[in-house]
């Protein structure tokens, strides 16, 4: 009963989704694109031959964090279709350029029955694996109706969206009854599934395959080409996946760096696309020497601010950067992927908000190879630090990869849960 009032409000709230959705392409055109995809309406030339494996990835994080599993299954089981879904164009993007026409990719139908079912009929999946914790009632119960086995892939459960699903637990109960199995990344995560009315034996903690990251040689080498261009002796770094209410304060920190690190730039990576042109804009607007890398031009000895405003080159900017901050995280947005950059040995410094990667960050701060830092103010007096002693930042990104080879192994023991559907 509570699932069909659940449906019934999401109706009579499709008019405003609609409305945002119109609105946000107003800064990022391919959200008013495609919609028919979002109702369960797949255009005639997407062919997807039977009983695909369908992957559910939200955005270009959980996408990202995903691709190493589906290349083994692409190498494994080479005749096997796979149909990769995503929420946002960004993530759409990421899957066409890592996997091309290897896999089908659509937008995941909003959580309405009718949209599900026609998503159904049309692509009739053997099996789904939803990345993280992208749990939604209806979903589960269209999968659980077809009889789809559910995995739950590198699954993470924060204190905070816990109790939000335990508000709704006459939802939430119900939906974790009907689900296959539950890879969690930790115990805490597990434990938090279990006190929701997971039952035990559907939970299998296997670790976090984030740390089963590789590094993309094509990022490195053009990390060492960048460098090359922007010169070897020169201090750079990066401030990666940064938000709109963050580039000033990540702005204000460059400038008072500059006093005491003249030759110093910063690599300014916006986390989304409508914010390229935005963060370049403040800058210069701040009285700073600007370079985008859309422009094409190269940074010369007077530039101060690199804006890395292109899609899928955020690792090569981190890689041609001496230190490097992740951002969502000054914000109270939760925070990005802190083991990107640790991957790369290089210092990785964050916010007080980072509650989406509450205990990878925890656990690599612990190691050595990362700080969370209270405030803006705290982020300058940091990174005046690591800049004043090389030595210092080397041996802090170095306790970073160690931790990282140290923890790898989850895609192993995911990929046999995933192969067991």
């Amino acid at each position: 009963m509570l699932r069909i009032l659940y449906s019934l409000v999401l109706y009579l709230l499709t008019p405003v989704i609609l409305l945002l959705l119109w609105r946000r392409g107003r800064k990022s055109p391919a959200y008013r694109q495609r919609w028919g995809e979002r109702f369960g309406f797949c255009p005639d030339d997407i062919k997807v031959p039977p009983s695909p494996l369908w992957i559910h990835s939200v955005s270009v994080g959980e996408t990202i964090a995903i691709a190493p599993m589906v290349g083994r299954i692409l190498a494994k089981y080479p005749q096997m279709p796979v149909l990769l879904t995503t929420m946002t164009p960004t993530g759409s993007e990421r899957v066409t350029s890592m996997f091309g026409d290897r896999v089908t990719h659509v937008y995941c139908p909003y959580d309405l029955p009718d949209a599900l079912a026609r998503f159904h009929k049309r692509f009739k999946p053997r099996a789904c694996v939803i990345v993280e914790t992208e749990l939604w009632p209806n979903l589960i119960h269209s999968c659980h109706h077809h009889r789809v086995p559910v995995l739950v892939a590198n699954a993470r459960l924060s204190a905070r969206s816990a109790k939000g699903y335990q508000r709704f637990s006459g939802l939430t109960r119900p939906m974790l009854e009907k689900l296959t199995v539950i890879a969690a990344q930790n115990a805490v995560d597990g434990e938090r599934f279990r006190a929701l009315g997971l039952a035990e034996d559907k939970l299998q903690v296997t670790g976090s395959i984030k740390f089963d990251i590789e590094m993309d040689q094509s990022k490195t080498l053009l990390g060492s080409q960048l460098r090359s261009q922007w010169g070897e002796q020169r201090p750079v770094w990066a401030a990666a996946s940064t938000h709109d209410d963050e580039h000033r304060q990540i702005i204000a920190v460059h400038q008072a760096l500059l006093s005491v690190f003249p030759a110093l730039m910063l690599v300014l990576v916006p986390r989304h696309p409508e914010q390229f042109a935005v963060a370049g804009d403040q800058a210069e607007a701040a009285g700073l020497k600007v370079c985008r890398r859309s422009s094409g031009d190269t940074p010369d000895e007077s530039t101060q601010v690199f804006v890395g405003d292109t899609l899928g080159e955020m690792l090569g900017f981190c890689a041609a950067s001496d230190i490097v901050f992740v951002g969502g995280s000054l914000i109270e947005r939760g925070g990005h992927n802190p083991l990107e950059p640790a991957l790369l040995s290089r210092p990785v410094l964050v916010g007080p908000h980072y509650f989406n990667f509450l205990q990878i960050t925890d656990q690599l701060a612990d190691a050595g190879g990362l700080n969370v830092l209270a405030d803006a103010q705290a982020l300058e007096s940091r990174l005046n630090a690591l800049l004043e002693d090389a030595d210092q930042a080397r041996e802090m990104g170095a306790k970073g990869k160690a931790y990282l080879d140290a923890n790898r192994g989850a895609l192993d023991r995911l990929l046999a849960l995933v192969t067991g559907l």
